[in-house]
């Protein structure tokens, strides 16, 4: 069992949480992914901050120019991993991020530091499924999961190509927009849910628009994960280096509410 398999297998639905490397400062990050463990993350979504952001909405959009202005390099964002892979050896940690970054160098260079590092699965935002031969081997090479993206317009057709060589879970965005600014309807989630279960096997977690614990706890009865971003970040831009404490608070009252959500009969 991988630690991202083991995360998904616990009574309540996995709480998956998302900062963005280097933000404010990449001396400040480690309190803040210390303090998303301390909350009771389940698995940790780190994001690889990037000039052109393009599925970010405005908050994130920010932390990653923050984190850029910072000085913020792949350098940083794996020493990072490796830190947290020391200090939370069973915590699962994903990269999140965009093509650039982790194919500059290479997808063999890129899988292999991941990997060294303690990473245990990416999300690469702009690379879609059919045209993914380079890095998804390379990840999956070393034992990384390629962690892929169902949307609202995913249709039938399409899905299988999706779900060709994913790993780790999947991660349904349930909004056809950017992050951060709005909430798909309970309903559209529950029917797409019920959709991509019945197509695969990998746990489906949701995210886009979750921010209160009322909405990860209506996800969390019908999902296998509940993702959270934007609402962090933001707390990040309001706080600074001391989001420590903030952010572990807000992540308790998240945690509680998944852990107390109730399956309909």
């Amino acid at each position: 069992m991988t630690r991202l398999s083991a995360a998904f297998a616990r009574e309540h639905p996995a709480l998956v949480a998302f900062v963005t490397a280097g933000d404010p400062t990449p001396a400040a990050t480690p309190a803040i992914l210390d303090a998303l463990v301390a909350g009771g993350a389940d698995v940790v979504e780190l994001g690889m901050p990037f000039t052109d952001p393009m599925a970010d909405g405005p908050v994130i959009q920010a932390a990653n120019l923050r984190s850029l202005a910072a000085g913020t390099t792949t350098a940083h964002i794996l020493d990072l991993a490796r830190g947290f892979r020391e200090r939370h050896p069973d915590v699962p940690l994903v990269l999140m991020g965009y093509a650039n970054p982790m194919l500059r160098r290479g997808p063999d260079w890129f899988a292999t530091q991941a990997a060294d590092a303690g990473v245990d699965g990416v999300i690469c935002v702009d690379v879609p499924p059919e045209e993914d031969d380079q890095l998804g081997p390379a990840l999956r090479a070393r034992g990384l999961a390629p962690v892929r993206l169902a949307t609202p317009t995913t249709d039938a057709a399409r899905l299988p190509a999706v779900l060709a060589g994913a790993g780790g879970f999947l991660y349904y965005v349930s909004v056809a927009g950017i992050t951060g600014l709005q909430q798909a309807a309970q309903g559209s989630i529950e029917s797409a849910v019920a959709r991509l279960k019945a197509a695969t096997d990998l746990p489906v977690a949701v995210g886009f628009g979750i921010r209160t614990p009322e909405q990860a706890a209506a996800v969390a009865r019908v999902a296998d994960g509940v993702v959270v971003g934007s609402a962090i970040v933001d707390l990040v831009a309001q706080h600074g280096a001391a989001a420590a404490g903030p952010v572990a608070a807000y992540l308790r009252s998240l945690k509680a509410a998944i852990a107390s959500a109730k399956v309909p009969a």
